[in-house]
């Protein structure tokens, strides 16, 4: 209120400060303001108020001043763009992870108040976000899981979150999401090559499939081991990198498996092992490597003699356990013996089922037995065959009537019988003999009176034939009896022959009763007698005259040569040998008989066999001797006296120079 120089002098602000500062304004003449001023731009985020005070002061002696409390509000003005804690976010998500599940959380400040600061997130992607399997809360900034994960279709997700206050200012930061791969993939086979069907003769290490196995899972997961179900005749082998080979290990036999089902798994490393199956179906084809094989060793067929033409007898049957063509069997005849052109004509053999025909009728008695050799062959290439024995027996029907061999029936005049009054009850008369060409029962034969002069007086044997007396022959009875004897066979239906018989009955009768012809018969069985009897005695009689003929001629030709040679037979020769008896070299009981010829000084002779016990001194007829005894010396046998005393013995030695043996 004072005036003059005790008025208002100054205006001061304590505590000072940077923001503000007072500047005293005249209004008028007199009237003095102050006004404060802002000297430094305010931040609201550093210091949002300020509190000091306003001075004035007087400039009276003792200045006195006056304060007034000054607090200022600094208002907030969007001065600041949000700010995200971090300039990349990184997260992990399983790609099994559920549909709402929080991924991360997006975090961004701002130091501005109130609507200023209000923050909202969203994202910035260039592709559209409807795209993305993820969402954002605007208010919160957590991403979370909207859509199905797959690791193996995409592994990471690169995000834009933009964060914008509420006066449109706004920040950015990169979010990097990683798909955090699950087993949820099983292994996988693909198929490169695969040969089927495989023939039977395949040899071992054939190649029937080749394949590859991957899995889209990653690390553990998908590692993958492959295995092969307990198959002997196939087996598993890596050929490179991730790729199998299904190869054979055995031989393989259509005949026992046609069919191969090869199971293959495959099983990646995961917790829990995930697994897949793949069927391989082999079929194997067939080789021609079996022959036919018939169901019997060999067939025995029958047929009835007489039959039909082309009858049928039976069947071989013979089956190959190959398959398709290579099966098919087929028949013919083939000859027995390899030398043989040509089987058997009577026989046929349908080539398409075995049937066997017999093709001409037959006879049990000329033929009852016909063997041939059956093949069967297969249509493969090359065909195999197989041969197998059919035997086809006759078998006998009764077509052959009994045949009378005793009496002959075709004989003319008919033989007889005689039967002597004495005979009697039993004796046998004669004998009807037949045979049947037929065999088994059909040639059994029996025997039947049919009808006779007199049927009490003779019987027949029914299997024998033997016509014997059944009671003595009285006066009564016919001298010429009639008999006919029925020969019968066993056959169905039976056939028989019939037998003629003469008997004549001798009751004290003499020849001159007996009629004519049956003396001329008996005449002329005594004339046939009687020639053979006189050949005989010519017979003998020329032998005996032709073996006295051949000793006389041989007795005079032996005198003839005695006559002609000479026996040298001295007194020196004998005392030479009996000196030799007694020196021990010549036993007196040998003697020797020489044969020399004249002028044979140099001949052979022989020692023939002992003849004397000693030998007496001999002279020949001509007076020549041997004088000289020491060169005329027997010479033992090398095989000893034993020999020399044995007849017949012939030993060999010299005399003088004379060879003798």
């Amino acid at each position: 209120m004072d005036v003059g120089s005790n008025s208002i002098q100054t205006y001061s602000i304590a505590p000072e400060n940077e923001y503000f500062s007072v500047a005293p304004r005249i209004k008028g003449d007199s009237d003095i303001y102050v006004e404060l001023v802002l000297d430094k731009p305010l931040d609201r985020e550093e210091q949002p108020e300020l509190l000091f005070s306003l001075i004035a002061t007087d400039g009276g002696s003792s200045p006195r001043s006056g304060t007034t409390e000054i607090h200022i509000v600094v208002l907030d003005v969007n001065d600041n763009a949000p700010i995200f804690t971090q300039d990349m976010y990184l997260g992990q998500v399983l790609e099994n992870a559920p549909m709402g599940s929080v991924i991360l959380r997006i975090i961004a400040t701002d130091p501005d108040m109130g609507h200023n600061g209000d923050i909202s997130y969203g994202f910035t992607q260039a592709i559209s976000v409807s795209h993305l399997p993820f969402t954002i809360d605007a208010i919160s900034g957590e991403i979370r899981v909207t859509k199905p994960l797959d690791f193996e279709v995409t592994q990471k997700y690169e995000i834009r979150v933009r964060a914008t206050d509420g006066g449109g200012l706004s920040a950015l930061c990169k979010v990097l999401v990683e798909v955090v791969d699950v087993n949820d993939n099983a292994p996988e086979l693909m198929i490169s090559s695969f040969s089927s069907p495989l023939p039977e003769n395949a040899e071992t290490g054939t190649v029937v499939a080749l394949f590859a196995v991957r899995d889209q899972d990653s690390g553990v997961n998908g590692e993958i081991t492959c295995a092969l179900e307990d198959q002997l005749s196939f087996s598993l082998r890596p050929a490179y990198k991730n790729y199998y080979e299904l190869v054979t290990v055995s031989t393989l036999d259509r005949e026992q498996t046609a069919q191969y089902l090869l199971v293959i798994t495959a099983a990646d490393s995961g917790s829990p092992p995930l697994t897949t199956t793949q069927t391989f179906t082999v079929d194997i084809s067939d080789v021609n490597d079996n022959a036919p094989v018939f169901n019997q060793t060999s067939y025995t067929m029958y047929v009835r003699e007489n039959n039909i033409p082309a009858v049928l007898v039976g069947a071989v049957s013979a089956v190959d356990s190959d398959a398709g063509p290579n099966a098919k069997v087929i028949y013919s005849l083939r000859p027995v013996h390899p030398a043989e052109r040509d089987p058997c004509s009577c026989i046929s053999v349908n080539s398409e089922n075995g049937h066997v025909f017999v093709l001409r009728s037959l006879d049990y008695e000329q033929v009852r037995q016909l063997e041939v050799l059956v093949s069967a062959t297969d249509a493969g290439s090359p065909p195999l065959s197989t041969n197998v024995t059919v035997r086809l027996l006759v078998v006998d029907e009764n077509d052959n009537a009994p045949l009378v061999l005793h009496p002959a029936q075709d004989s003319s005049p008919p033989s007889s019988e005689l039967v002597s009054a004495l005979a009697e009850v039993g004796d046998l008369v004669t004998k009807v003999v037949a045979i049947d060409v037929d065999s088994g029962q059909n040639s059994w034969l029996s025997f039947h009176l049919l009808r006779a002069t007199d049927p009490g007086l003779f019987t027949v044997g029914t299997q024998n034939g033997e016509v014997r007396l059944r009671r003595p022959v009285t006066e009564r009875d016919a001298m010429k009896q009639k008999l006919e004897v029925l020969v019968r066979d066993n056959g169905r239906p039976p056939l028989s022959a019939t037998a003629a018989l003469s008997v004549l009955l001798l009751n004290g009768l003499s020849q001159e009763h007996l009629p004519q012809q049956e003396v001329a018969v008996q005449d002329e069985d005594s004339s046939l007698t009687i020639y053979l009897i006189i050949s005989l005695v010519f017979v003998s009689v020329l032998f005996l005259t032709s073996v006295t003929a051949f000793v006389a001629c041989k007795v005079c030709k032996r005198k003839e040569l005695k006559g002609e040679h000479m026996l040298y037979s001295t007194g020196n020769l004998q005392s030479s040998l009996a000196a030799g008896a007694a020196a021990g070299t010549l036993p007196h009981t040998y003697c020797y008989e020489l044969n020399l010829t004249t002028g044979s000084g140099n001949s052979e002779f022989k020692f023939l066999r002992p003849i004397l016990p000693n030998l007496p001194p001999q002279h020949s007829g001509t007076g020549r001797g041997v004088d000289d005894t020491e060169h005329f010396r027997p010479v033992r046998s090398s095989m000893g006296d034993a020999a020399l005393d044995s007849p017949g013995t012939e030993s060999v030695g010299q005399f003088n120079g004379f060879s003798f043996d």
